[in-house]
């Protein structure tokens, strides 16, 4: 009879402990809580399709909008270079990867300089928002300091008068 018990006893165990304990089961959902269906092949094709346009969008808005404008700017115009979008161009600088990818082109002495400030103006910023966060950190704990210093200073009156009246 104990050995049946005993059985039965390990085959639960293995069933049902040892199973939770190897593979734990999240938390039931609240009851308010209503569980969708499962998708179908075709709503899979759709979702994957619409995934796929949204993540190919994303590209192309990275290039920048600008490089995009003047793109279709040429297009539309039928001319590829328009005296405007030549002044205008005249007065901007260059963007950080415009200027690598011609410095890229020079070769290494040309590379050098611009890798150099692109380098120091990351550091600066680095050093400057560091600098920015000490700063407020520093004021933070100078207020907590001085509520608990008001805090200290009243609670020590209060005690004073206390002691007076009694």
């Amino acid at each position: 009879m104990k050995l049946k018990v005993v059985c039965r006893k390990l085959y639960d165990y293995v069933r049902y402990d040892l199973k939770e304990i190897a593979f734990p089961s999240s938390l039931p959902d609240p009851p308010n809580v209503k569980k969708r269906p499962k998708a179908t092949l075709k709503d899979w094709y759709y979702i994957v399709k619409e995934a796929s346009r949204l993540y190919a969008a994303s590209w192309a808005r990275d290039i920048g909008e600008d490089r995009k404008q003047k793109d279709d700017g040429n297009a539309k115009s039928g001319v590829s270079d328009a005296p405007e979008e030549k002044s205008k161009g005249h007065g901007k600088e260059p963007s950080t990867w415009e200027d690598l990818a011609v410095a890229a082109r020079g070769g290494m002495e040309t590379l050098r300089p611009v890798l150099q400030r692109l380098y120091m103006t990351r550091a600066s910023v680095y050093r400057d928002a560091l600098k920015n966060f000490v700063q407020g950190y520093q004021e933070g704990i100078q207020q907590v300091m001085e509520k608990n210093k008001d805090l200290e200073s009243s609670h020590d009156e209060h005690e004073d008068k206390s002691r007076k009246s009694s």
